[in-house]
Parts: C-alpha cells; sequence; structure tokens
C-alpha cells in the first residue's frame, strides 16, 4: 500500500474533509496546503498527483493520535522519517486504543484469521527474534476491518 492510499482510507473511514485533514497535520505540526492534501489524493495517473512522504504520512498520525486520544504530557512524538506497515499499524492501533483482542476482532469480523503470536510480532522492535514485518495484505484488512466497524 501507498501512503497515499492510507491518507486517502483514514480520510474515507471518517469523512474528514480538507479543512478537517488539515487540522489534523496541525495538530502534529505540519502546516499543509488544501492544495497538497488534494494533490496527494488524486489518482497516480493524475498530472497533479504528489506522493506522500513517509514524513508527512507519520505526521498526519500522529495528528490522528491526538484528536482520537488527546495530546500526551511532555515532549510531542517526533515523526519517522521512514515509515513501515508496522509503524502504522501501531500508530492506528494507538490512535484507535485498540488492545490485543480488540485487533483480532477486527481481522475475525472480516473472516481473515490471525494468531496471538502473529500479531504481536508485528508489535516487536526490528532486530527482536519474533519481530515479523506486517505485509501489506494485513495492513490492507486491517483498514478493511476499521471500515467495516466506523462505517456503519
Amino acid at each position: 500500500m501507498t501512503n497515499n492510499d492510507i491518507l486517502g482510507r483514514v480520510r474515507y473511514l471518517f469523512d474528514y474533509n480538507d479543512s478537517e485533514m488539515i487540522a489534523l497535520f496541525k495538530l502534529a505540526n505540519l502546516d499543509v496546503e488544501r492544495a497538497e492534501i488534494c494533490n496527494w489524493l488524486k489518482k497516480d495517473i493524475d498530472p497533479l498527483f504528489k506522493e506522500l512522504t513517509d514524513k508527512e504520512l507519520s505526521t498526519f498520525l500522529n495528528g490522528l493520535i491526538i484528536e482520537k486520544r488527546g495530546k500526551r504530557e511532555g515532549p510531542q512524538p517526533v515523526p519517522e522519517d521512514l515509515l513501515s506497515n508496522n509503524i502504522i499499524l501501531r500508530k492506528l492501533k494507538i490512535a484507535f486504543d485498540l488492545k490485543t483482542d480488540d485487533i483480532l476482532d477486527l481481522f475475525a469480523s472480516i473472516d481473515k484469521k490471525i494468531s496471538k503470536h502473529e500479531l504481536s510480532a508485528f508489535f516487536r522492535k526490528p532486530g527482536n527474534k519474533s519481530y515479523e514485518h506486517c505485509m501489506d495484505q494485513y495492513l490492507r484488512n486491517f483498514l478493511n476491518a476499521l471500515q467495516l466497524k466506523y462505517k456503519k
């Protein structure tokens, strides 16, 4: 999945308009213009399409966390320069205040099986012997399950 796909899916999930998207970026201390958001959401064949960087998506997800959970005490999280599906999954987990069983239930709601062991491996630090890379299909299925839950 591309960063632009993820941005679009989260926007659709909550029916955010351009102003709300701008506000989410602002919560994480990044000023963006309406034109930038529009260009990030265009199809990749459109000449005005602009690729969303990892740092920009990370900033957006940090803003989503702040919007859903509130601003935490102390220093705010610094947006990552390089994102992986594991980090995106972790940020979404935090934003929606999901526990392991909640995530397993989400996957089950769309008839996708994932074990507790598999899921916990996605949240381990790279380099840990049990760490597993979260492949696109898991992230896509997770976003589909969120959509099923929140877009009723």
